[in-house]
């Protein structure tokens, strides 16, 4: 794998990424990488909809959605011709 030297970085951004990566549990090298992932993506086929929202859950934690019961009867649907 490559590595990467970043010079010159102005203290008011290291901050930011110190609690940037704080804020997602990780060391500031793989807030970084995952930055950079994001940036320029790592799969050369684009992701679709669903997988990017399964992502941005699991990202969050998880979401947990509350399904209502079910209300009525079932009706049975007739085909006539």
């Amino acid at each position: 794998m490559a590595a990467i030297t970043v010079r010159n970085l102005d203290d008011h951004v290291k901050q930011r990424l110190r609690i940037r990566a704080a804020q997602h549990g990780r060391s500031m090298e793989a807030e970084v990488r995952a930055i950079i992932v994001e940036a320029v993506g790592a799969e050369d086929e684009p992701k679709n909809i669903l997988t990017r929202l399964r992502e941005s859950a699991a990202e969050l934690g998880g979401v947990d959605l509350d399904i209502p019961p079910r209300e009525g009867t079932i009706r049975v649907v007739e085909f006539d011709e």
